[in-house]
């Protein structure tokens, strides 16, 4: 387990799951994630989750003080197969207010000091403004955009 100022992050586990499934049939959340998922398909991703391969991890993100359950940030293969991605969703209610920062800036640190990676990507629309503004604070650089999905994409990156 890990923990920023304001939440602690550990890695996800089946108890988790109601709560990750949120995520999943959030209309807000998913709007430039490709839809809300059917359940059968949730379930799935959630099955995927728990038994992940060596080089994919998932962490549950909660605040420290209510242990409210905020989002999911993760680390796996990105698509193109050369690198890795870091990827989160968050419910909107915490939208706004740094939580995505402080996070998702302390599992990038993660990927580089404990998981040892030179290279981490992160793929956005270039429609999720929101999205892209977050990245860019964190420090990372637009390398390309490319259509995927039936939408454009951004693709970020940050080196160790």
């Amino acid at each position: 387990m890990f923990e920023t100022k304001r939440c602690s992050i550990h890695a996800f586990k089946e108890s988790d799951s109601a709560e990750v499934k949120k995520l999943y049939l959030n209309h807000e959340v998913r709007k430039y994630l490709g839809g809300i998922r059917k359940e059968e398909a949730v379930e799935a991703v959630l099955d995927d989750m728990l038994h992940s391969s060596e080089d994919s991890y998932y962490w549950v993100v909660r605040e420290k003080h209510t242990d409210y359950f905020i989002g999911l940030i993760s680390i796996d293969p990105h698509h193109d197969g050369t690198y890795v991605e870091i990827s989160y969703q968050f419910l909107p209610d915490w939208w706004g207010r740094g939580y995505a920062t402080e996070t998702v800036g302390f599992i990038l640190r993660v990927a580089f000091t404990e998981l040892n990676l030179s290279k981490v990507i992160a793929e956005t629309q270039t429609a999720n403004v929101s999205s892209r503004k977050l990245l860019e604070r964190l420090g990372m650089k637009l390398e390309r955009t490319t259509t995927r999905f039936g939408a454009e994409q951004a693709i970020y990156s940050i080196e160790r």
